[in-house]
């Protein structure tokens, strides 16, 4: 099975309501806005629905938030954990509504 790629990630998050938060998760946002949206970024990690962006960046207090090179291939944030994720979600082994927030 081929793994999805970052651009057809990137299109998924669009479609199911994940791309303004990944967005603000590689621009590290997210880390600087109040503490509801970086938990709801944790549990996107965590989940595989988002990944950590290229680069590091730290948080409000200047603590370091990885990049996804920093992780290990099937934790939290990293590529393969979303591409695990998507691929569920497109063999329908995941059940997604358009816009549906797994974090609520």
């Amino acid at each position: 099975m081929e793994k999805l790629t970052i651009e057809q990630i990137t299109e998924l998050q669009e479609q199911y309501g994940y791309k303004e938060l990944q967005d603000w998760i590689n621009n590290g946002l997210v880390w600087k806005l109040e503490g509801a949206i970086g938990r709801q970024a944790w549990d996107a990690l965590g989940c595989g629905a988002c990944m950590f962006p290229e680069e590091e960046h730290t948080d409000y207090y200047g603590n370091p938030i990885p990049s996804r090179k920093d992780v290990k291939a099937t934790t939290r944030g990293s590529l393969l954990n979303s591409q695990l994720f998507w691929q569920a979600v497109t063999e329908g082994s995941i059940d997604l509504d358009d816009g549906e927030d797994l974090s609520e």
